[in-house]
């Protein structure tokens, strides 16, 4: 018998429905980890066949074909050591989310998701049916139990692996990013190798995925709940762990365990990624977005570069007569900091002639907020134009404070084609500036010490219109991710008349978020997949 186990970690960056694609890569990655790690085994993540999440790709008869070609030749065209790659198995009971254990060239085994996971951003009870039966492989006389992802959350497919003789786990994963994330899984998994004293080995998927970003951060634990092992986050790798056996137990030696980033690091890598990959699966050779002189858009051209270059990112200025200088000024520095294309358009004379054909109709009218989305509007024909004619996706720059109570323009500053800071707060936002600016200075600091306005009227500030910053955020996430109520929230210490007035600006304005592009999802409960509030609803507070 021998007395150690190689095991691989593969954290890929996988493409959902791209399935000969991710074939492609596991195999090449299969026999990396053979050949040059000399592992014994190698862990793919969840679904890596088809991607995670697959969603309603699932149903189709073409995508069926595609995975059951895709495990045959995967069977082929890796003939020597052992892999277990995550995939949907199709049969006569429907579909199971599934590991299928491939040895020698050969199907060896397949567990079957057990836990299945039906809330936040997770929908799988939709697609899949439970497994019930424990799996336990025997490799180098190593006995290795096999979980699926939410199989770790609960303790009864860990105790049932137990029970069936594993003395040491490993886990596939395609668990997204959200803030404290990974501390949350670590914590987790240390309460489960607590509860069967077995070590664990936990591999987790990369990239981003419409709203999703994954970030890795695959890790290995010891029986006493000490991580050994974690590679770094939202990079692809593959990372080896050794197991051997010392007094009869599993034990693994220690490796390189990644720092842990700090919070706003991580969001600041998350959005960063979420960009790339967006722009890059869907094959845009750039992008184009407004630089108001702003921090929000500040902030997001500073992403942007990061995420692809200062080559692919085109920044266009669009003053009105409302356009301070130190909005043109600061605009311009960003873009020379960042070396990114600028333009200069000025939106006045679409303005006036918008304004002017509308004259008899808004003969007798007070000037509104109309005038001020009118100005957004003619922005957003340019940056469309621009878009169209280029092939550049259009970047939005709003923020999650802003989405949540409205104070952004259907059909202006809100049309776009994916929008990177939708889930951060203007507080968080504010931190990601500095951060970004910690690195390299790339935000001039007044644009981050002035105070916000949208600049579509004489003298306007946010503050006009909204509560303080450090007001509203912590009214809207106690609202949106901890679901408090106006009482509850009031009993912070907030006035209560305010704390009402918000949420009903974010009841009122869920016909303009169903209408917005999809943005990288960083926090508990984003606007997109995992907030659905009715549209047409009596609720009163």
């Amino acid at each position: 018998m021998s007395e150690s186990l190689r095991i691989a970690l593969a954290q890929l960056d996988l493409l959902v429905g791209d399935v000969q694609g991710n074939l492609t890569q596991v195999v090449s990655v299969a026999r990396q980890a053979r050949e040059e790690h000399r592992a014994d085994l190698t862990l793919f993540p969840e679904l890596a066949l088809s991607g995670y999440p697959p969603e309603d790709l699932l149903f189709h008869r073409g995508f069926r074909a595609q995975i059951e070609r895709a495990l045959e030749q995967l069977c082929r065209e890796v003939p020597a050591g052992q892999l277990i790659v995550g995939f949907p198995e199709y049969g006569e009971s429907g579909i199971a989310n599934a590991a299928a254990v491939i040895a020698a060239g050969r199907l060896a085994a397949v567990h079957r998701k057990a836990a299945l996971p039906n809330y936040k951003v997770f929908d799988e009870k939709r697609y899949f049916h439970p497994g019930t039966e424990p799996t336990v492989l025997s490799i180098k006389g190593f006995r290795i139990g096999v979980l699926i992802c939410e199989d770790l959350w609960v303790a009864e497919p860990a105790r049932r692996a137990h029970l069936a003789g594993a003395e040491l786990l490993v886990v596939i994963n395609a668990s997204p990013y959200e803030r404290g994330k990974q501390r949350e899984r670590e914590a987790v998994a240390r309460e489960r190798v607590r509860e069967v004293a077995l070590p664990l080995a936990y591999v987790n998927t990369l990239g981003g995925q419409d709203e999703l970003v994954f970030d890795g951060n695959s890790f290995v634990m010891n029986a006493e709940g000490e991580v050994v092992l974690r590679a770094p986050p939202f990079e692809a790798g593959l990372y080896c762990a050794e197991f051997t056996r010392e007094a009869g137990r599993v034990v693994p030696r220690p490796g390189v365990v990644a720092p842990e980033l700090s919070e706003t690091a991580s969001v600041y890598s998350a959005l960063v990624l979420g960009v790339r990959d967006y722009v890059n699966k869907h094959g845009f050779p750039g992008v184009v977005m407004g630089l108001s002189g702003g921090i929000d858009s500040a902030l997001t051209l500073a992403i942007a570069v990061d995420a692809l270059g200062a080559d692919r990112v085109h920044a266009v200025m669009m003053p009105s007569r409302y356009t301070a200088q130190m909005s043109l000024t600061d605009a311009q520095e960003e873009a020379r900091l960042l070396g990114v294309r600028y333009s200069v358009l000025s939106i006045e004379s679409m303005f006036e002639a918008t304004l002017a054909t509308l004259a008899g109709e808004f003969a007798g009218l007070p000037v509104d907020a109309t005038e001020e989305n009118i100005q957004s509007r003619c922005r957003m024909l340019l940056l469309m134009g621009l878009s169209n004619k280029t092939g550049r996706m259009l970047l939005t720059t709003g923020n999650k404070s802003e989405m949540a109570v409205g104070y952004a323009t259907l059909y202006g500053d809100m049309a776009g084609g994916f929008a990177p800071i939708k889930d951060c707060s203007k507080l968080l936002v504010y931190r990601l500036a500095a951060y970004r600016n910690a690195i390299a200075p790339v935000i001039p600091q007044r644009v981050i010490e002035r105070p916000p306005s949208a600049e579509l009227r004489a003298d306007q500030k946010d503050s006009d219109s909204l509560p303080p910053y450090e007001v509203l955020d912590p009214i809207l996430a106690a609202f949106i991710e901890e679901d408090l109520s106006v009482d509850e929230i009031a009993a912070r210490g907030f006035d209560r008349v305010t704390v009402g007035r918000v949420l009903d600006l974010v009841k009122r304005n869920e016909y303009k978020r169903r209408q917005a592009p999809p943005g990288v999802r960083v926090s508990r409960r984003a606007f997109g997949r995992d907030w659905r509030y009715p549209i047409t609803n009596g609720y009163r507070r």
